[in-house]
């Protein structure tokens, strides 16, 4: 660009030596022209990266994604980048995604983040909010059922999320390792587990305890019980792309470190929280991803004998707990 406009420059001052002043209008036009299509073009190649963000979102549509929009605005403003949202109705689907590596930028809980920092290589920037007692998995049974511990379920039916879900999936297939359930049947969001539950479709349903805060009180005439509460499992995390280059990745992450609290606060990321460690988490994980493939048996055979000297049995297996 600088040798274009030097070009011009000696070529006007040569016609300016040679040519009568009102003979020089227009050209003085046409190299204005020229200069200013160059800086136009310029600005269009700053202006072509874009940035994929992807979220999971329970089917609650635009009204769950809402809260992204300035996030969205302001990332696209400092990065002068074009941001796309693309939420994933079920964490399924995000799996998929983050495989493929077709986000840049992940809002990833648990399941997901364990997933795509080992498989997929992305980074960890910033912890979600959620940090607290409620970051644990729940297996919920009905009051008047006679299920008191975790071996009770043998032969029962049992709802489990999405594969990707660390407290609808990974957890509870970890807890309930070595029974032989009659079926698992899995749901794509914590309501419907709750439904599942609350119509004897289940004997029991496994969900985040934030999720079962959340969605008993749509169900106010069924007292539901905690049969057992896991271990305690990370915060999610706000995940960054390989594929993004180092400087990009830089940027990136000054404007989400620099953006407003109401910004940050509506996006659900922490600027000044630790980021969370996943190296044991993944280890659990990667453990029973081998008992996916039995999920859709009937029965269902929890039992993997690779992984008899790796998983141990639970010590509060026979823990109970009245729901508030």
């Amino acid at each position: 660009m600088r040798y274009v406009l030097d070009v011009k420059l000696r070529l006007s001052h040569r016609i300016y030596s040679t040519t009568p002043y009102f003979l020089l209008l227009p050209v003085v036009v046409i190299l204005l022209g020229l200069f200013a299509v160059g800086c136009d073009t310029a600005e269009e190649k700053i202006n072509t990266d874009k940035l994929s963000i992807g979220v999971v979102s329970y089917g609650e549509g635009t009204i769950s994604l809402d809260k992204y929009d300035r996030f969205k605005n302001h990332i696209g403003k400092q990065t002068k980048s074009i941001i796309e949202l693309e939420p994933a109705y079920n964490e399924l689907q995000a799996v998929e995604q983050v495989q493929r590596q077709n986000w840049e930028i992940v809002f990833a809980p648990p399941g997901l983040a364990a997933i795509a920092i080992s498989k997929a290589k992305y980074l960890p920037l910033f912890s979600l909010e959620g940090v607290s007692s409620t970051q644990r998995s729940l297996l919920l049974v009905r009051d008047d059922r006679a299920i008191q511990k975790i071996g009770d379920l043998q032969n029962k039916i049992v709802a489990l999320g999405e594969t990707g879900s660390a407290a609808a999936f990974y957890v509870p297939l970890y807890d309930l390792y070595g029974l032989t359930l009659k079926q698992i049947k899995q749901v794509p969001t914590p309501k419907l587990a709750l439904t599942s539950l609350n119509d004897g479709t289940v004997d029991a349903a496994a969900m985040a305890e934030r999720d079962f805060e959340t969605y008993k009180r749509d169900f106010p005439t069924t007292k539901f019980r905690v049969l057992h509460t896991s271990r305690w499992i990370p915060a999610g995390v706000v995940l960054i792309g390989q594929k993004v280059d180092r400087n990009q990745q830089q940027q990136i992450e000054k404007a989400m470190r620099e953006a407003p609290p109401d910004i940050t606060a509506d996006a659900g990321y922490l600027t000044s929280a630790k980021v969370p460690n996943y190296d044991q988490f993944i280890q659990l994980i990667e453990k029973v991803r081998p008992l996916e493939d039995k999920v859709k048996q009937v029965p269902v055979v929890l039992v993997n004998p690779q992984l008899n000297n790796q998983i141990t049995p639970n010590p509060e297996k026979t823990k109970v707990e009245k729901s508030k």
